[in-house]
């Protein structure tokens, strides 16, 4: 484990979460999370994404019943679904890598609120792609990228060390 000054970085104490609690969350968090989410790099600036928020207990249940790896949500406080603006995607080769920058900066900012999160896939699985665009309404002009659940976490994770040496060349392979 890495240890000194950086050691108590929110990156390594981050990890995906499955219980949450009742604890309320505030609408600061939630906002802290989606201006995070926006704070992402992207390329060309494109930001090829808009957000789906997710509150309404009926809505996080049904996500949980229909998605194979969400059952999550039963338990969350609210969810969040980035989408791609197919759009942007079209000109954009790189809106994966943007869009993944924006959730890992979502999961990092639930951290520093204290909540828990977890990232769900679902592009490019069209078949949960569908759930998504049907449950939610989302217009023709989007896809959706992913599910987050968010929410007190009922438990501390252990950090673990995951660094391995091995994986690692410089210069050259």
């Amino acid at each position: 484990m890495l240890s000194g000054k950086y050691s108590k970085s929110l990156i390594y104490k981050r990890h995906s979460v499955r219980k949450y609690g009742d604890a309320p969350v505030t609408q600061e968090q939630t906002d802290h999370i989606l201006h995070a989410a926006m704070a992402a790099p992207s390329a060309h600036n494109k930001q090829p994404w808009s957000f789906v928020v997710i509150d309404k207990r009926e809505l996080l249940d049904k996500i949980a019943e229909s998605h194979p790896y969400a059952k999550m949500m039963r338990s969350a406080s609210f969810a969040i679904v980035p989408c791609v603006i197919r759009e942007i995607a079209k000109t954009n080769p790189f809106y994966p890598q943007d869009l993944a920058a924006s959730v890992e900066n979502m999961l990092i900012a639930a951290a520093e609120c204290g909540l828990g999160s977890c990232w769900c896939g679902v592009h490019p699985n069209e078949d949960i792609e569908k759930i998504f665009v049907d449950l939610l309404n989302i217009p023709e002009n989007l896809f959706p990228f992913a599910v987050l659940a968010f929410g007190p976490a009922t438990e501390e994770p252990v950090p673990s060390d995951r660094f391995d040496q091995s994986r690692i060349h410089y210069n050259a392979w």
